[in-house]
């Protein structure tokens, strides 16, 4: 009987042992698992932050794209007379067609202020114009984290870049494959074919407008990352109050078990 009543006595006083283990860990696994959370959300904002700078700036490389007659330019050709005349020098765009003169400013040819496309460019000009329009959309969205569930809105903007880069990837395709027009061949000789540009190479506009489209796969990319781990980022009074907690401690607790004697 002694024995089974030392065996009990023992079992009792390794419970409540335990027992004031567990007390005095769960305020410290509170204060470690709300401390990671607290970092994870300051990383969160600053990633949302980059992002929506980075919106920004490719909206106004999208207007740059549209009204710059750079996406095509004549090459640098050693004309050595004969009484020929000389090939003419200058640019192309979706809008305007510019050609180097004696005046400091190039004359350009097109109408750029009614937004009138070149008859050859339509296409490639209303895709990047519906790129824009996209771009600017989700810039505007921007304002809806005031009122709307951020990942709703992360993820609205996410579909909108990525229609986005949609666009603007057959503007880039369809752009050579109307080459073969009459303003192409007043500027690149009689040369020019689709995909080929005579005496032309492709100048900054075009490359940006190809670099837009791999920036807007990047912002869409990240935009759904960031709408699908919104939740994660909220703090705990946020989400579910105090059964949040209870489970935010529980998994501190298992992460700090290991450490303890």
């Amino acid at each position: 009987m002694r024995s089974s009543v030392a065996i009990a006595k023992e079992r009792d006083s390794q419970t409540s042992s335990q027992q004031k283990r567990e007390e005095v860990m769960q305020p410290h696994a509170t204060e470690v698992a709300r401390l990671y959370q607290t970092e994870f959300i300051r990383s969160a904002r600053a990633v949302g932050v980059l992002w929506a700078v980075c919106t920004l700036c490719f909206a106004v490389i999208e207007v740059v794209i549209l009204i710059q007659p750079s996406w095509v330019g004549t090459r640098e050709l050693r004309f050595r007379g004969g009484g020929g005349t000389p090939p003419q020098a200058g640019t192309l765009g979706l809008f305007e067609v510019c050609v180097e003169s004696d005046w400091p400013m190039p004359e350009c040819k097109g109408s750029l202020r009614t937004l009138t496309p070149l008859p050859a460019f339509q296409s490639p000009a209303v895709l990047v114009c519906m790129s824009l329009t996209m771009v600017w959309a989700s810039v505007g969205c921007l304002c809806l984290f005031r009122f709307c569930n951020a990942a709703t809105v992360y993820k609205i903007c996410a579909w909108l870049q990525l229609t986005a880069g949609f666009c603007l990837a057959l503007a880039c395709v369809l752009f050579p494959d109307s080459w073969e027009c009459a303003e192409m061949r007043a500027l690149c000789g009689e040369s020019v074919a689709s995909f080929s540009p005579g005496n032309c190479n492709v100048h900054w506009a075009y490359v940006l407008a190809m670099l837009g489209v791999l920036d807007a796969a990047i912002l869409s990319t990240l935009a759904f990352v960031l709408g699908n781990r919104q939740d994660a980022l909220l703090p705990d009074d946020a989400k579910d109050g105090e059964a949040t907690d209870g489970a935010n401690a529980l998994d501190g607790s298992l992460l700090i078990m290991p450490s303890l004697p």
